[in-house]
């Protein structure tokens, strides 16, 4: 007597479709990317009041040290005869940079109190994909700022060569991808903008001031250098000058900067990635 055997599941087709990686993770994560893109430039005052703000704040600060910033001589504190202007130019583009990086996660917020992230969180999305795909569109958008504004190079005296231009180019495009993923990190676990706007005052815009945006590092006293030299985004602003300038105004080689910046991007991008990690798997009460 012949016995009956179970259908084969694979041969019914009921097994369990594989999730590919890019299902599971890029498809995901170009969505959200695209999202922050699509937002940010439909807010045409935004976009503007990013441009705008540290273009004054370079042309109204710039000239009014310029003169403060120079010796009996004449010269520049920062380098020989170099116009006050110059110098700053690099700060003025960080600047960019960090305001575009930060404030473009404080859509996390938004999405939050809207009820975005929780159905996202709720879906079979990747953890990974939600992380990579808002710290990459905060990191374009920022990136995209600062090479906006290297158009300003000749008016603020840099001539440069074309290779410097893309050495200046990866220095913002690190910078940004480093501020938008520490900017993640800080606005995951908040639950309100008013909160958020108090750790930027306290932390990120005296990040900015200490960097050697404002003035160098071997002109700052004693314990203020120390400080500065391990500021991370000290080598940012560094690395940037270092493309602009190739023979003056820099701290620290082209090669130091970028390994010091890189490594940068991959801590806070980690630290980004754990902190949604501990979030999400935490047991319900």
């Amino acid at each position: 007597m012949a016995t009956a055997t179970a259908p084969n599941p694979a041969s019914i087709g009921l097994t369990r479709p594989k999730t590919s990686l890019s299902s599971s993770l890029w498809i995901p994560a170009y969505s959200l990317w695209r999202r922050e893109l699509v937002r940010f430039y439909r807010q045409k005052a935004r976009v503007v009041g990013v441009i705008a703000s540290p273009l004054l704040f370079w042309l109204v600060l710039g000239s009014g040290f310029s003169k403060t910033f120079q010796s009996h001589g004449g010269a520049s504190v920062a380098s020989g005869a170099t116009h006050y202007l110059s110098y700053f130019f690099p700060g003025a583009i960080i600047m960019i940079v960090l305001f575009t990086a930060i404030f473009s996660m404080m859509s996390l917020i938004q999405d939050r109190n809207e009820g975005f992230l929780l159905s996202v969180l709720a879906s079979p999305v990747s953890r990974s994909a939600i992380v990579l795909g808002k710290v990459l569109g905060g990191a374009t958008l920022a990136a995209i700022q600062g090479w906006v504004f290297l158009v300003f190079c000749p008016l603020a005296g840099v001539h440069t060569t074309p290779l410097g231009i893309l050495y200046a180019m990866l220095a913002i495009a690190l910078t940004s991808f480093s501020l938008t993923a520490l900017g993640f990190v800080i606005a995951w676990p908040m639950d309100s903008t008013q909160a958020f706007h108090a750790i930027i005052n306290l932390v990120l815009i005296p990040l900015w001031l200490g960097s050697g945006a404002l003035f160098p590092v071997s002109g700052a006293s004693g314990w203020l250098r120390f400080l500065m030299l391990l500021n991370p985004l000290t080598y940012g602003v560094d690395m940037l000058r270092n493309g602009l300038f190739p023979t003056e105004l820099t701290t620290f080689s082209p090669e130091f900067n970028l390994m010091i910046t890189a490594l940068f991007c991959a801590v806070v991008f980690a630290g980004s990635w754990a902190v949604v990690q501990r979030r999400t798997n935490k047991p319900a009460a």
